[in-house]
């Protein structure tokens, strides 16, 4: 009977070979699996896959999101303060 892992278990496991530099005999003989499951775990979520890339590229837009959100907000805020303060001068001029 095969073991099953979980997709989270799978991307650990590839952590600890691409981005901690383990070799993949020591983490396959650490966790117990084979070397080939985890050339193919490293196939399906390492860096170069498809999967990788795609959390990436969400990542940037997220980050590309923040930076816009941040900017609008910012141009909102000085709007408020300017028609805020255009309405006070209107009060101060009727006086």
């Amino acid at each position: 009977m095969s073991q099953r892992f979980t997709e989270e278990f799978k991307i650990q496991a590839v952590k600890q070979v691409t981005d901690q530099g383990y070799s993949v005999a020591s983490v396959s003989e650490r966790l117990g699996v084979t070397s080939s499951s985890l050339y193919n775990w490293i196939k399906a979520y390492g860096p170069e896959s498809e999967e990788h890339r795609q959390s990436q590229e969400q990542s940037d837009r997220i980050k590309q999101l923040e930076k816009e959100h941040k900017r609008v907000t910012m141009e909102r805020d000085i709007l408020k303060e300017t028609i805020f303060f255009a309405g006070e001068s209107k009060k101060n001029t009727r006086s």
